[in-house]
């Protein structure tokens, strides 16, 4: 395992590998985006449109990637952003990225709709830990929630607000997407290919949502996922529900999902602590801004009065980089961590946080800016690049 990953040099390495050992319908589930898709794509193909403006001749032999982040010093300018069900991927699932997370000096993120519950991940991190949060149709999941994130140590709560209905994501519906997956005739050749991934879903522990165990008719997976995707959802959701939500929670509350600068401002009055500028990485509105393009005006919006993060489209530590010089204070990223996961357990995830510290690292060398906190928007070229 330790010299396949160590022939990784990229995330677009990590990405081939992983496709190679998860079953079709797994790494499209994965991969995939909403509707055509086009989000998903902008995401990163923004980025590439921001121009980096090198500084010669700055004394460049020190650097300092570290960022802090509500009173806590991070190694990594770079978190793992929340991402559910992540056993099927891997048999540790959440339990090896919170680890590797922790070495790595940088937050884990743990979703609501995790396949390792919020005690059992709170027991193996040595990292600090963020709980996302959806504003579920009933109250009292919602608190019951809250009182067992603050219980296990979580620091931060993050609050995804741009899931009013869940987006149509068309690889899901064509591949009969289940959880617990279930193999088709269609698929079956693809997925026998796949022996380390079949052996995780056999002999590992079932694949399903542990944070709701006991809330359902029934803890096995069907029941629990048709109280996820009955509960989840929450069209009637407004400001109003943020707002008791932050009287619930006493520590850091960040926003996630915010894409326009009336929204940021709308979060600010409701006390949150921190946006996530986010578009679920391109699973829901499909058409909408990618993230790094709406962060300009996000973070104009907030002037400065609460911390703005990024979260979609991160691809190299040069897009970690682009994002601080358009002011974000550090950046997440999920799919790249589902990646090394299925490449490699802990060991790959752990790969994939080296690679960006190492290119992130690297591009501060090359653009004569030593300091990562200190990366202003002289940096890039001018922000109109960004459409």
């Amino acid at each position: 395992m330790k010299k396949t990953l160590d022939r990784i040099h990229s995330l677009e390495d990590l990405q081939r590998l992983a496709r190679r050992r998860l079953p079709r319908l797994v790494s499209d589930f994965v991969d995939g985006g909403a509707d055509r898709e086009v989000t998903l794509a902008s995401n990163m193909s923004d980025f590439d449109r921001i121009v980096l403006l090198p500084r010669a001749l700055v004394d460049v032999s020190r650097r300092d990637l570290t960022v802090e982040v509500f009173g806590r010093r991070l190694a990594l300018p770079v978190g793992l952003a929340p991402a559910g069900l992540a056993r099927l991927v891997d048999r540790e699932g959440e339990l090896a990225a919170a680890r590797a997370a922790g070495k790595a000096g940088t937050v884990f993120c743990l979703s609501t709709a995790s396949s390792c519950s919020i005690e059992e991940v709170a027991e193996v991190a040595s990292g600090p830990l963020w709980f996302q949060l959806y504003l579920w149709r009933h109250h009292e999941v919602v608190e019951d929630l809250v009182r067992r994130a603050a219980a296990a140590g979580y620091e931060a709560l993050c609050l995804t607000v741009d899931v009013p209905v869940v987006g149509k994501r068309r690889r899901d519906l064509r591949n009969g997407m289940t959880i617990p997956p279930r193999v088709r005739s269609a698929g079956a050749l693809d997925a026998a290919r796949r022996v380390r991934w079949l052996w995780n879903l056999a002999w590992g522990d079932r694949i399903t949502f542990r944070n709701f165990l006991g809330l359902a008719d029934g803890d096995d997976a069907t029941s629990l996922g048709a109280f996820v995707n009955r509960e989840l959802v929450n069209p009637a959701a407004t400001w109003e529900d943020v707002a008791r939500l932050r009287a619930l929670w006493k520590g850091p509350l960040v926003v996630k999902g915010i894409l326009t600068a009336t929204d940021a401002l709308a979060a600010l009055r409701c006390g949150a602590d921190g946006l996530v500028v986010s578009n679920h990485g391109g699973r829901q509105l499909d058409g909408a801004p990618s993230a790094v393009a709406a962060l300009p005006s996000v973070v104009e919006a907030v002037g400065g009065r609460i911390p703005v993060y990024l979260d979609g489209g991160v691809r190299s530590g040069a897009d970690v980089v682009r994002a601080k010089a358009l002011g974000a204070g550090m950046v997440f990223v999920g799919r790249p961590w589902f990646w090394g996961l299925a490449a490699g357990g802990e060991a790959g995830v752990s790969r994939m946080l080296e690679i960006l510290a190492d290119e992130v690292d690297r591009v501060l060398s090359l653009i004569g800016r030593p300091v990562f906190a200190e990366v202003g928007r002289d940096a890039v070229g001018a922000y109109q690049t960004v459409v």
